[in-house]
C-alpha cells in the first residue's frame, strides 16, 4: 500500500512475535525481500517500460558501485557484532528508516543541482551507506534507494521505484554471497516450513495491498506505519 517491500515491519515480528535471534531474523528477512523483489520487477514492468529503466543505466550503475560495496561491509559487520550490539544497531536504523518514510511521503522531494563531478562521488557514498545499512536490516532498501533517486538524479518517483529494484537486486545478492560464508543459511533450511509460510503470506499480502491501494488515505497510514516503527525499535532495543 506505501510502496516498499515491508521489510522494516517483518523484523521486528520475526524478533519480538516470532524469537529469532538478531541475526536469524536479518537473514530471513533478507529471504522474504529478495522474494518481493524477484516479485515486483516483472510486476512493475506493466507500468514502467524497461526502456525507460535502461535509459538511466548510469544512475543504476552509479549507485551500484557504492551499494555492492555496502552490501559486503555491512554483512560482514553484522556476522561479526554480538546479538546484544546487533539489537541496538537494528532499533537505531528502525528509527532511521521511520523518519526517512515520514520525510519522503510527507516533504516535497525535489532534486539538487549538483554539477556531475560532485553527483557521482556523492552517488557512491550514498550507495555505500544504502548497502550498508540494507545488508543489516535484511531489506531492500527502497525506502532510502527511492528519495537518494530523486533527489540525486532528478528521476520522476515512479521510475526512481523501478530504478530503486534494478539496484536493489544484486545488491541483495553481493549481501546474501557474503552470508552465506559464515553459514548463516543454516536458519533458512532449518525453518524451511516457516520461511514458505510467510512466503506465501508476502506474496497474498502484496495483491491485498495493490487491492486496497487508495482506500485508506495516506495522511493516515503513514503516520500509524512512523509510530509502528518507533514502538518496534523500542522493543528491540530492548529485546
Amino acid at each position: 500500500m506505501i510502496g516498499l517491500g515491508g521489510a522494516e515491519f517483518r523484523l521486528p515480528l520475526l524478533i519480538g512475535v516470532f524469537g529469532f535471534v538478531a541475526l536469524q531474523a536479518v537473514i530471513m528477512n533478507k529471504a522474504m525481500s529478495l522474494l518481493v523483489v524477484l516479485t515486483a520487477l516483472p510486476a512493475r514492468l506493466a507500468s514502467v517500460p524497461f526502456e525507460r529503466v535502461a535509459e538511466h543505466w548510469s544512475v543504476i550503475a552509479n549507485l551500484l558501485l557504492g551499494s555492492l560495496v555496502g552490501a559486503w561491509l555491512g554483512a560482514s559487520w553484522a556476522t561479526r557484532m554480538r546479538s546484544a550490539t546487533l539489537y541496538k544497531v537494528l532499533a537505531v536504523l528502525l528509527v532511521f528508516i521511520a523518519v526517512t518514510l515520514a520525510g519522503t511521503h510527507f516533504l516535497a522531494l525535489g532534486s539538487l543541482d549538483l554539477q556531475a563531478w560532485v553527483r557521482i562521488p556523492v552517488g557512491v557514498l550514498a550507495g555505500v551507506g544504502i548497502g550498508i545499512v540494507a545488508a543489516i536490516m535484511g531489506v531492500a532498501g527502497g525506502e532510502l534507494l527511492i528519495p537518494t533517486i530523486v533527489l540525486l538524479f532528478a528521476v520522476d518517483i515512479k521510475t526512481a521505484g523501478s530504478l530503486s529494484l534494478a539496484v536493489s537486486l544484486p545488491t541483495m545478492l553481493v549481501a546474501f554471497a557474503r552470508y552465506s560464508r559464515d553459514g548463516s543459511f543454516a536458519v533458512l533450511r532449518a525453518n524451511r516450513g516457516f520461511v514458505i509460510a510467510m512466503a506465501a503470506g508476502s506474496v497474498a499480502g502484496t495483491v491485498i495491498g495493490g487491492l486496497l491501494l487508495g482506500v485508506v488515505p495516506t495522511a493516515v497510514l503513514i503516520p500509524l506505519l512512523v509510530v509502528l516503527l518507533l514502538a518496534s525499535s523500542v522493543k528491540v532495543w530492548r529485546h
